[in-house]
């Protein structure tokens, strides 16, 4: 419980799970510090999906928004109708929830949101989790009272904001680490060997799955054990690769309990999202960090940038990876215990743990006397 007098508080995190889950951290810090909360979601499947587990938080639908990149278009008149809508539908929530405080996790389901509540006078926050900020947070970001940062980077993509950087929450549900030896039994993997995860985020990564297929043949049977989490398309292909390699593998689209994952894991290969670095440091993981070509801005290169200047990761360009250098790479670090633990250290030290209660902290000094 918080020595805060308790509140309302409003957070906007629909759209992604790079959004959402970070979001949902902060809703649950709220709530234990006996605050009530609302989230305001978009209308895609991942939200609804993600609220079934959390019945404890009232939620609202916002009409889902995105920004077309050409101004000057039939689109963007639709863009600014459904952003409209969207302010509206804000402002009857808020006459009925009398919100003191609005947090918004970034995307167009959060700009409404923020700027409905500098309309009213309302203490306003956006939170940026990437290096670099997206479109909606450089809009949003004119109408917060601060802008909250994952990471100390982002700060000069808002010249002349207030700034704090709070690190990006990690969800509450992941759990924390568990013994090594009992989670390599949890996937039926030796905890002698070195273990590696690959995993591409909540939605797969195909790339990498393909990068994989063609690498592993050249890796050491003897060295390597793999746990794949492909996303729903590859996750048949990979498990018959691997039988035919003679591989010690699990193999799965997905892995609820992902704190089981990343306590077995001795090296990690992912994507470069805010969300995802975030976990990798939570758990003090080395990584390969493969950056997803297509996000916007390159901001997944940005994000890569900081763990591996800090020593925590390498990077691999997709469009450059060749198997038998990744092989080598992927070789070296599994094989080198010291190496791997200098990375681990290096890991621990990048992001703030406790991300979500900085994130609640602000929002409390913020309300501080101005309750009704």
């Amino acid at each position: 419980m918080s020595d805060s007098k308790p509140f309302r508080a409003v957070i906007a995190c629909g759209g992604t799970g790079g959004h959402l889950f970070p979001g949902l951290a902060v809703a649950e810090t709220l709530h234990a510090r006996g605050h009530e909360i609302l989230l305001l979601v978009s209308e895609k499947e991942i939200d609804s999906t993600a609220l079934a587990a959390h019945p404890e938080f009232r939620a609202e639908k916002l009409p889902s928004v995105g920004m077309p990149s050409m101004l000057v278009s039939p689109a963007f008149i639709g863009f600014l109708k459904r952003l409209w809508e969207s302010h509206r539908r804000c402002s009857t929530i808020y006459r009925k929830f009398r919100p003191d405080v609005v947090l918004g996790m970034g995307g167009f389901t959060s700009t409404a949101p923020v700027i409905a509540a500098r309309w009213r006078s309302l203490p306003a926050f956006i939170h940026e989790s990437n290096a670099i900020p997206g479109r909606a947070n450089k809009i949003a970001a004119r109408f917060a009272t601060n802008v909250l940062l994952g990471f100390e980077d982002c700060r000069s993509y808002f010249p002349g904001a207030d700034c704090v950087v709070t690190g990006t929450p990690v969800r509450k549900n992941l759990g924390t680490p568990i013994p090594r030896v009992e989670a390599a039994k949890i996937f039926g993997l030796d905890p002698d060997r070195p273990i590696l995860l690959v995993t591409g985020g909540s939605q797969g990564a195909s790339g990498i799955n393909q990068l994989l297929f063609k690498t592993v043949p050249l890796l050491d049977k003897n060295l390597t054990q793999i746990i794949h989490l492909t996303g729903k398309n590859d996750d048949r292909l990979a498990a018959a690769n691997y039988q035919r390699d003679g591989i010690p593998h699990h193999v799965a689209p997905f892995h609820h309990r992902m704190e089981e994952a990343y306590s077995a894991a001795d090296l990690v290969v992912s994507r470069a999202g805010a969300s995802s670095l975030s976990e990798l440091c939570l758990f003090g993981l080395p990584s390969i960090l493969i950056p997803y070509p297509h996000a916007t801005a390159d901001h997944q290169k940005a994000n890569a940038e900081i763990p591996v200047r800090a020593g925590a990761a390498e990077m691999l360009i997709e469009s450059e990876a060749v198997p038998e250098l990744f092989a080598v790479k992927l070789s070296n670090l599994l094989g080198d215990e010291s190496r791997r633990r200098q990375m681990s250290e290096a890991a621990r030290r990048i992001a703030p743990a406790e991300a979500a209660e900085n994130v609640a902290g602000v929002m409390e000094r913020a309300v501080g006397g101005n309750l009704k």
